[in-house]
Order: structure tokens, then C-alpha cells, then sequence
């Protein structure tokens, strides 16, 4: 599969599945020039690229996708031809107590970085200039968008219903993303994906979480009755689906991305501590405000119009990732 563009400009790419994907496309294709573009907020970290920051046909540069000027000069400096966009704030919590940061990152920098593409890339509306005929603009999804949902899985076409201002806020740049398609021509593609896991992953998160929690024996916060239900995919398997929709997907769509590993926090928990072989210790907290009980995501439409899989088999890549935390980093 050819890659679809020269001179890819990657948002967040010092987080956790942003570093991944960096990874994997330098592993997979050659002579692709890859600029990061990352603020490294809490969720960024430049120790994410270590593997790849000596690579020649890489560059981070160190700023906001809210910068209008900053975007426009690594557009005209780096003839920018392709935008993967995983800068996002994403903790939920955060979100519930200061929404304001959430809206100017995750829609007004969507915003900002859709603006530069349609100036650089088009002449007039729906006219792309002949270098930059086969340009897009992908952006990063959730599952959250959807809501929760007891029975059955989502499709792409579902309503969007958000229930806190993080996922309020991913799912307002998707509306922004399908706008600019329909009305201004912009070519662009939506992933929506699961729970990720895998190395790089901020330990804010819940399966870090739980590692360190077993390993110093200190209690596990769950919040409600742990009864919560998510399904999660390993990173590397999302980059392979991010890649394939980049390149094939049809422009204007969006596709949902799980590997059907739907498990409740409370069962996550106890797998989590058969592969350390230790005990654990919850504590119940109070419920998070809006909290989903269950995600869960049809993937028939990537299955079948890109033939994507997960490849990664849950509770191998699960063990995987423990041992690789226990052995590397100390954990």
C-alpha cells in the first residue's frame, strides 16, 4: 500500500497512541517526512519518541494546533499534504471540572487546522490544486460520542450523544470535520476507536493504573460498582485501522474501530492480577458524574470495505505490554 502523502503533519504525536503511530508508519514505509506538532501538555512526552527522534525524516515542533500562525508557517515551510490530527486534552475528569480548555483544543484547534488545509491545499472550494490532489485531513475519534448504549453495538450512523463536555467536545469536531467536507470540499476521514492500550499510555489511565495499584499493593480507585463496560484494542491494531482509513478510506466517512474484548472494569481488574500473579485492593469512589455503563462498536463497515482485523489477541498483548512495563520501566 502506497501512503497517500509526502510530508505528514502529526498533532500530538508525543502522546500515546500519536507516538505509536509514528512508530509504526516509520517501521512500515520509507521516505515519508513526519512533523509532530505537540504543546506537551500532561498527556504529551518527548521520552514517547525516543525510538524515532534521530530519524532524518522526522522533526517535533514544540506548539499549540489553536496557533493559526504557527500551522500556517509549517504548512508553507514543510509543504504539508497530509494532517493526522490526535492532539486532544482527553481526561474526563478534567473535562468535568474546567470544560473550557476541552472546546479550545478539541474544536477551535480542529478548527484552526482545517482552516490552513482548505487555504494551502485548495484554490477555490471542492478544487484541490494539482499538488496536493490526493491531500486529506484525518481526524481522531471516540466511542464516547455515541453515549452509552445496554444492548447491541453502534454503528456510524448512530446520533451522536455525548454525555460529558470531553466527549461533547470530540464529538463537536467531528461535526466540524463533516462540514467542511460537505461544504467546502475538504477531503477528510474519521476514526472512531475503542479503549486503546499499549506501551506510552499516560498512567492517568485506567489499565496503568491498575499495574502500579497491584505492584504497590496501595488500593485501586473504581469508580460506581465497577461494573462499567468497555471494550478495549491494543494501540498498535488501531494504528494498522488509522493507516488503512488514511489512505482507503472513502472521503467524508468514518469508520468505527474495536476489537470486541468487552469487559467490565471490575474483570479487567482481576485478569490484570492473574497475569502479575499478586493480589489487589479496591476502594469504590463515587461514581464520575455522566458516566457511560457500556461502549460497544460495530466494526463491520472497516471489516468489510477495508478489510480490516484486530491481530492482536487481548490478553497476550495484555501480558505483553505488564511485562514489557515491569522489565523496562521499573513498574
Amino acid at each position: 500500500m502506497k501512503f497517500r502523502c509526502n510530508n505528514l503533519l502529526v498533532t500530538g504525536g508525543s502522546g500515546f497512541i500519536g507516538s505509536n503511530f509514528i512508530e509504526y508508519i516509520f517501521k512500515k514505509y520509507k521516505n515519508i517526512n513526519i512533523y509532530n506538532l505537540d504543546n506537551l501538555t500532561y498527556a504529551g512526552d518527548v521520552n514517547n519518541t525516543l525510538m524515532f527522534k534521530d530519524n532524518k525524516n522526522y522533526k517535533f515542533i514544540k506548539g499549540s494546533i489553536c496557533d493559526t500562525e504557527l500551522i500556517h508557517d509549517i504548512f508553507n515551510q514543510h509543504k504539508i499534504d497530509g494532517v493526522i490530527n490526535f492532539a486532544a486534552e482527553s481526561h474526563v475528569d478534567n473535562s468535568i471540572v474546567n470544560p473550557n480548555i476541552f472546546i479550545e483544543t478539541n474544536v477551535k484547534g480542529v478548527l484552526e487546522l482545517m482552516k490552513v488545509a482548505c487555504r494551502f491545499w485548495m484554490d477555490k472550494n471542492f478544487n484541490y490544486k494539482n499538488e496536493f490532489l490526493n491531500s486529506r485531513f484525518h481526524q481522531i475519534s471516540t466511542d464516547e460520542i455515541y453515549g452509552s448504549i445496554n444492548f447491541g453495538s453502534f454503528k456510524e450512523n448512530h446520533q451522536y450523544r455525548p454525555n460529558s463536555p470531553y466527549s461533547a467536545s470530540k464529538a463537536s469536531a467531528d461535526m466540524l470535520v463533516r462540514s467542511f467536507n460537505i461544504t467546502y470540499g475538504l477531503n477528510t476521514s474519521i476514526s472512531v476507536s475503542s479503549n486503546n492500550f499499549g506501551k506510552n499510555q499516560n498512567n492517568e489511565k485506567f489499565i496503568p493504573k491498575i499495574i502500579e495499584c497491584i505492584r504497590s499493593k496501595s488500593e485501586i480507585p473504581v469508580y460506581g460498582d465497577g461494573k462499567n463496560v468497555r471494550d478495549w484494542v491494543f494501540v498498535n491494531d488501531n494504528c494498522r485501522a488509522i493507516d488503512l482509513i488514511f489512505n482507503n478510506g472513502k472521503s467524508g466517512e468514518q469508520y468505527n474501530v474495536g476489537a470486541n474484548n468487552e469487559i467490565t472494569n471490575l474483570d479487567l481488574i482481576k485478569i490484570i492480577s492473574e497475569i502479575m500473579s499478586l493480589d489487589f485492593k479496591i476502594g469504590f469512589v463515587e461514581d464520575r458524574r455522566g458516566h457511560d455503563l457500556r461502549y460497544s462498536l460495530d466494526t463491520t463497515k472497516i471489516k468489510s470495505k477495508l478489510n480490516w482485523y484486530p491481530i492482536n489477541d487481548f490478553r497476550t498483548s495484555l501480558e505483553k505490554y505488564i511485562n514489557n512495563l515491569i522489565d523496562h520501566e521499573g513498574i
